[in-house]
């Protein structure tokens, strides 16, 4: 059954364009391998964070938004927490509301 997720990840401020959009990829590459679907992509940008995290003051923010099996989560987290160059990171599971009018057009 597949579910929808959103991850949201910062990397180290530190980073060039190039490498981001490396991370970026990378993490994307592995959540298809996972049998992710639908995966909608945004840089959210270099932004200052609530407090520092490993010394850092500032971080870039990156969302993923997918439909995935719950069995995809857990490799994606393990290569984010073994990352250097992901300071902090999150997925959440997303409540998806059903429209009444398709639901009843459905069963008409």
């Amino acid at each position: 059954m597949m579910t929808v997720y959103e991850t949201m990840y910062i990397l180290r401020p530190d980073l060039g364009d190039e490498q981001v959009e490396q991370a970026v990829a990378k993490y994307q590459n592995l959540l298809t391998e996972q049998g992710a679907q639908n995966i909608e992509i945004q840089n959210r940008g270099k932004r200052r964070l609530a407090y520092e995290i490993n010394r850092h003051r500032d971080g870039i923010y990156i969302q993923f938004n997918y439909t995935a099996p719950a069995t995809a989560i857990a490799p994606v987290e393990r290569a984010m927490r073994l990352s250097e160059e992901v300071i902090r990171y999150m997925t959440t599971k997303q409540v998806v509301r059903e429209d009444k009018t398709a639901k009843e057009a459905v069963t008409a």
